[in-house]
């Protein structure tokens, strides 16, 4: 409201009016700036607690017996009932150095007392009652040796001048090669291949390692290895896509990725690379998909003819998917979790309870009932029958609360946004009770895209679109074998070894990590 002062009314009254318009005008400012005062403040907090705040997600002890006071507090207003609070008792950890595994091999150095010391002062000899053992851990750095392949020349010397090409020579086949006409043997390519994708130790680190031991090897050419290395794999990749449609559900998650030299696009373009996991639940099988979008054509295009449930975040790529025919999309409970999370994180005072802490007691209730079942190793249809029983009700509760909620938040702040993101997802995040095989979050792809945002860190970008691939094909066999509880280094050992002498579609099958027993593969 603008005013002239120079044509301001005598009279009282309308001064009064013109006073009362200010001070209503000057209050629904102070009510807008404030909101947007509070919100800043909330990410400011949000903010500082991302960059210098603990990591994890997991609420101490004390937070949750706090909740329980809270909650308490609130239904003692509503009846004058004395309800005794139990605290479940918790172990103490064990303190003290753990045992060195036992499958590592001793090497025993005795400590024995001289001649002259073993006799007494009475002057009897001292007789041996036992012995008291220490144990340290030694390394012995790795070898590198050379295997030389001589194969023996044979001639007939009977022949030799009667035929005019020469005389006959028999030599011994050459043995098959993984790369063919390189120095590069199994053991050589599985330790580049597991420094890199399992451990996130860049080639230019490596060659500088190999420098100290006096060899030459550079990181072109380990970049060369890793590709034709991925292409021989192609046919496992492939009996891998069949398989991990045969499962009831498929998990996906993407992280971005930089890759230089792509057609048609800068270097500071953002790609992706996509990871699933499915297949049999007991025999799980990891993909990982290098793909310059995060469109979501991408995954309907993986998932060509899949008929089941598809677990992800929210992200609207995923969209497309639940509009397809036998797909049912299901939501994260992890990912509502981190919203009301986030909420305590940005809070100025920590120890007033709110409405984001009620919020983490329904989820927490809900991941109650699932630690029981993996405790008791519920199977499918038992854990259907817990949820349907238990987890159903705590459900129907916590969306009556956030409709409640909703109501009187604000929704530009980080509290309405979570309690909004919980609703507007609300029917994905409940069909995790209708199957015993599925699970309430997407952590099982989040955690499989971990590995590879780690090496990202270190590797920083992919120098062309072809070692990009090679990364999701390495990437994928790695994650499958230990998902399948194998450890890596054994299996590709394993794996180059037998590769050259695959031919046929059975041949690769049995080369599969899920088809593999542990026992058969070397001791690394």
């Amino acid at each position: 409201m603008e005013l002239d002062i120079s044509s301001l009314p005598d009279d009282v009254a309308d001064l009064k009016d013109i006073v009362a318009s200010l001070v209503a005008s000057h209050k629904d400012l102070e009510d807008k700036y404030r909101l947007q005062i509070d919100y800043l403040q909330e990410q400011i907090r949000l903010l500082k607690n991302e960059l210098f705040g603990r990591k994890t997600e997991k609420r101490s002890p004390a937070d949750h017996y706090q909740l329980l006071l809270f909650n308490q507090a609130e239904q003692a207003e509503a009846a004058d009932v004395s309800e005794k609070i139990v605290i479940a008792q918790h172990s103490r950890k064990k303190t003290g150095r753990k045992p060195l595994p036992k499958d590592l091999p001793r090497v025993e150095v005795i400590h024995d007392l001289a001649e002259d010391e073993k006799i007494c002062d009475c002057g009897s000899h001292l007789s041996r009652i036992g012995e008291q053992v220490c144990e340290k851990l030694d390394i012995i750095p790795a070898k590198v040796r050379v295997i030389r392949h001589i194969r023996y020349k044979y001639a007939c010397k009977s022949c030799e001048g009667v035929d005019s090409e020469g005389p006959s020579v028999k030599i011994a086949a050459a043995p098959l090669q993984l790369i063919a006409k390189s120095i590069a043997t199994p053991g050589l390519l599985t330790h580049l291949l597991v420094s890199k994708f399992e451990d996130a130790l860049p080639f230019y680190r490596q060659e500088k390692i190999l420098a100290r031991m006096g060899i030459e090897l550079g990181r072109a050419t380990m970049c060369n290895w890793a590709v034709k290395v991925a292409e021989r794999i192609e046919p496992l990749m492939a009996l891998l896509h069949k398989e991990i449609r045969c499962g009831p559900l498929i998990n996906i998650d993407e992280t971005p990725l930089q890759v230089l030299n792509e057609a048609g696009r800068a270097n500071t373009s953002k790609s992706y690379m996509w990871v699933y996991r499915g297949g049999d639940p007991q025999k799980p099988v990891l993909i990982y998909q290098y793909q310059p979008t995060r469109s979501g054509q991408v995954p309907l295009k993986f998932l060509d003819g899949y008929r089941g449930y598809v677990q992800s975040d929210a992200y609207s790529g995923y969209d497309t998917l639940g509009r397809q025919p036998g797909i049912e999309l299901v939501g994260c409970w992890a990912h509502v979790r981190r919203k009301f999370m986030e909420v305590i994180n940005a809070k100025s005072n920590l120890k007033k309870q709110g409405h984001a802490e009620q919020a983490l007691d329904y989820i927490g209730q809900l991941y109650a009932l699932e630690k029981h079942a993996d405790e008791n190793k519920f199977s499918p249809d038992q854990r259907f029958d817990l949820r349907q029983h238990n987890a159903k009700a705590i459900l129907t509760e916590f969306k009556d609360w956030l409709t409640q909620t909703s109501l009187i938040t604000p929704p530009k702040g980080l509290l309405g946004k979570a309690v909004n993101y919980t609703l507007r997802n609300w029917n994905r995040l409940v069909r995790y009770i209708d199957d015993g095989h599925l699970r309430p979050d997407n952590n099982l792809a989040e955690n499989a895209i971990r590995p590879f945002v780690l090496g990202r860190k270190n590797w920083l970008f992919s120098g062309h679109p072809n070692g990009a691939q090679a990364s999701a094909t390495i990437f994928s066999l790695i994650e499958t074998a230990k998902a399948n509880g194998l450890k890596p280094y054994e299996y590709f050992r394993y794996l180059f070894d037998k590769l050259p002498c695959a031919e046929s579609e059975n041949d690769y099958k049995n080369l599969l990590p899920q088809n593999i027993e542990a026992s058969l593969l070397p001791v690394s």
